[in-house]
């Protein structure tokens, strides 16, 4: 995997941390419908100038499958709360309130999980969980709502991987 990030200097009001080791991967929802991937990134780069809130991921997956990575794989981002020393971080964006990821949004994560799950020797079906996982939030909401839906994901993930 090579290092994408579209921008080192995002988040420069967080303490740079290095990731150390990454045992999980977890997946998040945007929470605001409709909007793009770039226009997430444009928020998480603006927190390090406003300082409202702590709040940056490795990768956000926009309605069109492009996915931006925005902070480096060997530095910490701020999205999971306690499993952020150890995780690497994947927002995905979404066309509702449902906060079902779009068919090609969905197809995207599960084609980035898979690599990052080959990289870094991760097991889906115990590596790979949902924000909700971490701290109990809906998130990714449709996700939560529909554990059915999220093991199918995790089945994509690892058929993907063998």
């Amino acid at each position: 995997i090579r290092d994408r990030s579209v921008s080192r200097g995002l988040g420069d009001v967080y303490k740079r941390q290095e990731l150390k080791n990454v045992k999980k991967i977890v997946i998040h929802y945007t929470a605001n419908p409709g909007t793009s991937a770039q226009a997430n990134r444009d928020y998480f780069e603006g927190l390090a100038t406003t300082r409202i809130t702590s709040a940056s991921s490795h990768f956000i997956i926009g309605l069109d499958g492009e996915i931006i990575q925005c902070v480096p794989l060997n530095e910490v981002a701020y999205a999971s709360n306690e499993a952020n020393s150890y995780s690497l971080s994947i927002e995905c964006c979404h066309p509702d309130d449902s906060g079902e990821f779009a068919t090609v949004t969905y197809n995207q994560c599960v084609e980035l999980t898979a690599e990052l799950c080959k990289y870094y020797r991760l097991d889906p079906e115990t590596d790979v969980i949902r924000h909700y996982d971490v701290t109990g939030k809906e998130c990714p909401l449709y996700y939560v709502e529909n554990p059915q839906e999220w093991e199918m994901f995790l089945g994509f993930v690892k058929d993907r991987i063998s």
